[in-house]
């Protein structure tokens, strides 16, 4: 019981928590609020290498990349060397704040599950070499077939923060509205509290928040270090929540999520939280990539700012 409350008071999991930080702190404003993070995938139609992504992100005025395990692996089987990409990253100015991995952790195959969790461990290796603190570790594998009980989830989540542990990267619980395990805020909160770990985190993303009905009233209730990243896109009314796509998100504040309510509750919560790119929309990936990198730091940072100028 007590390393659970030290694990609520760590990570702010509680509506108590959230008053307490805004109402005892001051919140930071202008370009102290939040950092800023491409997620390649906003990229992903331009079928460029993990350098060239970064230098996009660099040259965008991003202060943060969020890279795929398929590019780092990708760039190391064409002969690319580790340090010196974690050396251009570091001369870019830009920090990796997290990863995208898709490792079959939660497998009900104990199997696959072992050696989902070995390759989790070189995974994390991997962001470690390159100066990464974060990774994601989202359902996959189980978007579809029979429900695993949360009780379930907890062991196996809590297994890959004790992998987090010596590797030095967090692994953070992601969650899919489209999945049949997994799908939503409260579920991942659930988990994340029931480890016990003091690490154990959850990702959020807009998309996923309303694709799995979650709301998002939510996210003021998750504060300090219990969610350190936030996916940042945007959903159009059509085509409905049933049968809305990856493919469907948008630029942040070119879609009907009320953005500037999800965005003041984070930062009452967690005003040091980091804002991640992250869309699959083909019509952003015609043209210049940084013109489109530019396009969605300017919207995030245009919505920041009207949410702290409506207090």
């Amino acid at each position: 019981m007590t390393t659970r409350r030290q694990f609520l008071g760590a990570c702010g999991i509680a509506g108590a928590t959230s008053a307490g930080m805004s109402a005892q702190s001051p919140l930071r404003t202008g370009s102290e609020v939040f950092r800023y993070c491409l997620n390649s995938a906003t990229l992903q139609g331009f079928k460029r290498g993990i350098v060239e992504v970064a230098g996009v992100a660099a040259q965008a005025g991003y202060q943060a990349v969020e890279p795929w395990l398929s590019e780092l692996t990708a760039y190391v089987r064409e002969g690319g060397s580790i340090p010196d990409l974690r050396k251009r990253i570091a001369d870019l100015g830009l920090t990796v704040e997290s990863a995208i991995g898709f490792t079959q952790w939660l497998a009900e195959d104990s199997a696959k599950r072992a050696a989902a969790l070995e390759q989790m461990r070189r995974d994390m290796d991997l962001v470690a070499q390159i100066g990464g603190k974060r990774i994601a570790a989202p359902p996959a594998g189980v978007n579809n077939g029979p429900a695993i009980a949360l009780d379930v989830m907890v062991e196996r989540y809590r297994t890959v923060l004790e992998i987090g542990d010596k590797t030095g990267v967090v692994p953070e619980l992601e969650f899919w509205g489209s999945s049949v395990n997994l799908s939503r805020l409260a579920q991942a909160v659930y988990v994340a509290i029931d480890t016990g770990h003091p690490k154990a985190c959850v990702l959020a993303d807009v998309f996923h928040l309303y694709k799995g009905g979650s709301g998002f009233q939510g996210l003021r209730l998750v504060g300090g270090s219990a969610l350190q990243v936030l996916h940042m896109n945007d959903y159009p009314a059509t085509p409905p929540r049933e049968t809305i796509a990856d493919r469907d998100r948008v630029y942040p504040g070119d879609g009907v999520a009320p953005m500037r309510q999800i965005l003041t509750d984070v930062r009452l919560s967690n005003p040091k939280a980091v804002l991640s790119l992250e869309l699959f929309n083909q019509a952003y990936w015609k043209g210049d990539p940084l013109e489109t990198a530019k396009t969605g730091l300017e919207k995030m940072k245009k919505l920041v700012q009207e949410a702290i100028a409506a207090g």
